[in-house]
Formats: C-alpha cells, structure tokens, sequence
C-alpha cells in the first residue's frame, strides 16, 4: 500500500487545494495519518517557503506539496522545494517530467496528477515514485475521463503503484478504488468540509447540502475543464461560453473567483467541488475524516465478501 511508501498511517493524501490547503492545513492532515499537501496554487516562491516552515514546525510526519505547473512561478517553487528538503511532491496542470528528474536528484519523490494512460506511462518513464489517477468526477481541474474507467487502465499499463481520485468520499468508494487497483487514493472535497478547513462556513455547509447534479464543469471550450459548484458565476460563465466569448473576457468573470468562494461569496465565488460532495452530510475534523475512510472502506469489504460468498457458482 502506497502508506508503505509513503510512511504515513493511511493510504490518503490531502489533494492539493489552492487557497486552501496551506501549511497550517497540511500538518493537521499529516498529524492525522494521512499526508498533507501544500498548494502552491498561483503563489510566490517566499509564500510557498514560509507554509513549508509552518508545515515543518507544526508536524514531524511527511508532508509534500503540490506544484501548480501553470504557475509563472514555477521554477522558483521548485527551488524552494529542493532547499526546504520537502519529501513529497505532486503535480497538476501539465506534464512534469522534467521536474520529476530534477526532484529525482535531489532525492524528492514526485507523484504527478495525470488523466490518461499516456501521460502515467510519460511519468513513469521519468521516474514518479508514483501516479495519481484523476477522473472528471474531481473538483477543480479535470479531465474527460472518469475515475471508473482510468484507474484500471492506468494500473495495467504502468508498473508504479497508483493512487485513485475523484468522486472518493466514503468507505464503498475508497473501497472500490482499491478494488480497482489502486494503491491509496487521493481526496479533496471532503476534506474542504472539515472543522480545521480554513474556508468559509458558507464553502462547507454548499457542500454538505450538495447533490449529484449540484456541480458543472467550465472552461471546455478552449481545454481547460474546471468543475465547480453550480451559482450565478457558474451560469454566466456557461452562458458566456454558448456565446463564444473569447477567453480573455471569460478570465475576467473568473479572476481571484476562487479566492471568493474560500472567504463565502456566494454569488460570485468558483466553488470548487467534486461529483462526491452529494455523499458528504456533515461537517467532521479530518482525524474523523481519516478514521471513517478506512474503518467504513473495511466494514464494506466484509459486506462484499459475504455478497460473493452467498453467490452460487
């Protein structure tokens, strides 16, 4: 289990949330036995350095961070990372096979986020320890491909251990990650509905009331998918997209949007959240969180094996 490899106490990393998950964040998550990731989002290099040492002061487990490959920042960050001797890095946004090298040299382990067959293979063939296997059903930046149909075709094709995410939010469906093939998965929305998130009360409480149909993806018309929650931003941004608005005037609906919706604006804030929020019905500390994770995906592997045990063959 990818646990193991990671020494921590359970196989689930912290997705990494910009504007959320910051230093403070991710030593809760690691102090919990899971493993807690800095978001570098759209930040600078200092700001990146200073939530590494908050991290540092706050946990002495493993934590990584997450490097935002879209980021203009990109290289500074990824030489804070190397002089701070963080273990763990994931990636999003890009192909990160040169940073996978050069992390490599430096004995960091890198996990990228990747959302095809094609590009687990380009990563694995750069070094990742190894990949994390997102499907569209994630919030924020996603793919086409969903987290039923990637994982297993990700495990076939590469020989690095793989991590599920997207639409995880209970035991059956950290169960059937795993049944999947998956080493550990990787979580976000939930762990945006915890007591210790530092996002507003109204982020937390739109996704306990959530339903399945509650989330749109945006930004498709020029390749960049981003699933949000459905508000009056949500709409216009869809709307503007039917009318073929270039990309330039759709930025500007969606300029700090996100930063928005950390601090409750309802109205104009891109709240990002996964398909799984509909599962999520109340508000718990993340060592809860943890503990339900895997005590629950246990208790419904025995439901299973009962199910096939009364099966007659």
């Amino acid at each position: 289990m990818i646990n193991e490899l990671l020494k921590i106490k359970y196989p689930i990393i912290q997705g990494g949330m910009a504007n959320i998950s910051d230093g403070k964040f991710a030593a809760v998550v690691s102090n919990a036995g899971g493993l807690g990731v800095i978001a570098s989002g759209g930040n600078d290099a200092n700001w990146v350095r200073e939530q590494i040492r908050i991290c540092k002061q706050k946990t002495s487990n493993p934590f990584g961070v997450n490097l935002m490959l879209m980021s203009p920042y990109c290289e500074e960050i990824a030489n804070v990372i190397i002089e701070e001797k963080v273990p763990f890095v994931t990636t999003g946004a890009g192909m990160a096979n040169k940073y996978i090298k050069l992390f490599n040299e430096h004995d960091i382990k890198t996990i990228p986020v990747i959302g095809s067959v094609a590009q687990a293979i380009r990563s694995e063939r750069a070094g990742a320890l190894a990949v994390i296997a997102e499907g569209m059903e994630s919030g924020g930046h996603v793919g086409d491909i969903t987290t039923m149909a990637l994982v297993p075709q990700v495990k076939e094709a590469v020989n690095i251990p793989v991590i599920a995410a997207g639409g995880i939010a209970d035991g059956k469906t950290f169960c059937a990650a795993l049944a999947l093939g998956a080493e550990g998965i990787q979580a976000g929305t939930i762990f945006i509905a915890t007591k210790e998130a530092p996002v507003s009360d109204e982020y937390k409480n739109l996704i306990i009331e959530a339903r399945d149909i509650d989330t749109v993806i945006t930004g498709r018309s020029f390749g960049a998918g981003v699933r949000i929650y459905k508000n009056e931003l949500a709409r216009n941004y869809i709307e503007l997209e039917k009318q073929a608005a270039d990309r330039l005037e759709l930025e500007k609906l969606t300029v700090d949007s996100h930063r928005r919706a950390v601090a409750g604006d309802l109205k104009t804030g891109s709240f990002m959240m996964g398909q799984d929020a509909g599962l999520i019905k109340e508000i718990k500390t993340v060592k809860e969180v943890l503990e339900n994770l895997v005590n629950d995906c246990k208790l419904e592997y025995k439901n299973i094996n009962k199910k096939l045990n009364d099966l007659e063959i």
